[in-house]
């Protein structure tokens, strides 16, 4: 099981945004981002896109948990509809297709 602990803030229109990545209690990969003038929902989709693209590379692992504070960013991920982070959605999506279609038994839940 891999656990994704992902959060954003923004400051003064630069947002951070960081991602922790633990496997078997151990943390094995930290992703800090920084960048400007964009939307916190966009900041987050983009750190949850980095933290499943590592943990779905990660040889034997078949369970995702993501922690966010939204569960609204969570549901833009599966959003088929046309809005403004398609391009995150489009390829977080694309990552977990690869990953569903390695195993019938993976899941991941947020």
């Amino acid at each position: 099981m891999a656990i994704v602990v992902s959060d954003t803030s923004i400051k003064n229109q630069v947002a951070i945004s960081i991602t922790h990545i633990h496997i078997y209690n151990n943390p094995i990969i930290k992703t800090l981002h920084h960048t400007i003038n964009v939307t916190s929902t966009e900041a987050e989709l983009f750190i949850i896109r980095c933290g499943i693209n590592k943990a779905t590379q990660v040889v034997n692992i078949n369970h995702i948990v993501v922690i966010i504070d939204s569960i609204y960013i969570a549901k833009r991920i599966f959003d088929s509809s046309i809005h403004p982070y398609q391009v995150q959605s489009s390829s977080i999506s694309k990552e977990l297709g690869k990953f569903f279609n390695r195993n019938q038994h993976n899941s991941i839940k947020f």
